[in-house]
């Protein structure tokens, strides 16, 4: 295998060298790769796509990468391999590397050069607690529910759970995931509240004063888990929403993309360590799956119906075509016979979506603060300094512009470099209508109602 492995290194070699200076000259620019044998692991999820694709299409291998592709147990154990060295690299919640970096749950400087997707979530209830909820739903007038749908209408559900004794419980992912804040994020904007962490006293359950109680439970594992009664609904990134709608055990009732419009979902993490000794890989690594990001938003999701059959593998997600399908070809079924056009439910490329924006980094830090898991007040600056020592738009812009040198990809599909502050424009596409100034953080956890400022503490 390894014999067949650098003859084909060899051939790249020459074929680059065939077909003009430029190819040669950047990869001569960059540098070899320091390691070329290197696994990476993924959580089932159709998130995981730039992975599956870079390693399909062999855009990994014109690197000179040889890739292992590996599916983890759950998300502490995906991080573990990346810390102890057995991984190189993962597909991980954005939340992951800066927990990782400021000490919550597991210490290790853990940092991404490249933002996985956009969007790509849901929040599911079961049958019974969305009968419940849709006396409270606006219809339109042929009887459809009419989108977004608030947590103002789960919130007499759950007042009725408590005044019969009983505790009303919801799934998410892991701590620090974008679908524990997202959850989070929703249920507060309809005043529920959804509990608070507080590790400095040793309480990292999350639900101190909670109104509905959040636990974690694997992406796989949520829907049979919901029809078991455990949790009574979840917050997951697919395909596990549209399973409960084939399964006929649950609804739907929000996608993450009417939460927060184009939020940033999952990261390629790796740990600093890895990335100081790999610098050449670890920018190749980025070129492949910039590649591979680009090919699943080509030509207008052209590709989906390709990438859906690569992800239906067992290797990678393992579900039903149809079922992927449901999320990923630019649809959501919310119940059983209303699917509605959402074309950017996934997006991989669009919008400058690969690009590790500091300011996606401080969206995730306040709502860590907001929640107890930084118990204590910080300064802005903390905010900065966190995110630009975790997020590395400098490594990302290398790997990018050596594809536009090459005349692989094009500059304007690009953030332009020379002038990119790393700061998107203050963002106003949320369920709640808050503006946030990721220049601001402080100033933006003043304006909620529910959740930790200022000097706060509990």
């Amino acid at each position: 295998m390894l014999k067949h492995r650098y003859f084909l290194k060899s051939v790249l070699f020459t074929a680059m060298s065939t077909m003009g200076l430029s190819s040669f000259s950047a990869w001569a620019e960059i540098g070899e790769p320091e390691k070329e044998e290197l696994a990476f692991g993924f959580i089932k999820l159709t998130d995981m796509a730039p992975l599956a694709i870079a390693y399909e299409k062999g855009y990994f291998e014109d690197e000179g990468l040889y890739v292992t592709l590996e599916a983890q147990a759950n998300w502490k154990v995906l991080l573990d391999g990346v810390i102890d060295g057995q991984l190189d690299g993962a597909h991980m919640l954005a939340g992951q590397p800066l927990g990782a970096t400021i000490g919550f749950g597991t210490q290790a400087h853990i940092i991404t050069a490249f933002s996985m997707d956009l969007n790509g979530n849901g929040i599911t209830v079961s049958n019974e607690i969305w009968e419940e909820m849709q006396q409270h739903v606006a219809k339109d007038k042929d009887g459809k529910p009419i989108h977004p749908i608030k947590a103002d209408s789960l919130k007499p559900v759950v007042e009725s759970y408590k005044d019969a004794g009983k505790a009303f419980k919801m799934g998410m992912v892991f701590p620090v995931s974008t679908h524990n804040y997202e959850l989070r994020y929703w249920l507060a904007a309809g005043d529920l509240h959804p509990g608070y962490y507080a590790p400095h006293k040793g309480d990292t359950s999350g639900q101190i004063d909670a109104d509905v109680l959040l636990s974690v439970t694997p992406p796989p594992q949520m829907p049979s888990t919901m029809e078991a009664g455990t949790i009574f609904g979840y917050c997951v990134g697919e395909p596990w929403n549209q399973q409960a709608v084939f399964k006929g055990i649950g609804v739907p009732v929000i996608t993450d993309y009417e939460i927060w419009k184009n939020n940033p979902e999952k990261v390629f993490g790796v740990s600093n360590q890895w990335a100081e000794e790999n610098p050449n890989t670890h920018i190749r690594v980025v070129r492949a799956m910039i590649r591979a990001a680009y090919w699943l938003d080509e030509n207008n999701n052209a590709n989906r119906k390709a990438a859906v059959k690569i992800l239906s593998k067992s290797a990678y997600v393992g579900a039903d075509e149809e079922v992927i399908a449901n999320s990923m070809t630019g649809t959501f079924e919310y119940e059983k016979g209303d699917k509605r056009e959402v074309p950017d439910f996934n997006v991989f490329f669009r919008y400058f979506a690969t690009y590790p924006y500091y300011s996606d980094a401080v969206w995730y830090l306040t709502q860590m603060r907001r929640w107890g898991q930084i118990p204590d007040a910080k300064p802005n600056s903390w905010y900065m300094d966190i995110a630009k020592k975790v997020y590395r738009p400098d490594i990302y812009a290398k790997a990018a512009q050596s594809l536009i040198d090459e005349g692989v990809m094009k500059a304007k599909d690009f953030p332009r470099f020379d002038t990119e502050t790393g700061f998107r424009a203050p963002q106003t596409e949320f369920i709640d209508n808050v503006t946030f100034d990721g220049t601001k953080p402080n100033e933006y956890l003043e304006q909620f109602k529910i959740g930790l400022k200022g000097d706060t503490k509990l």
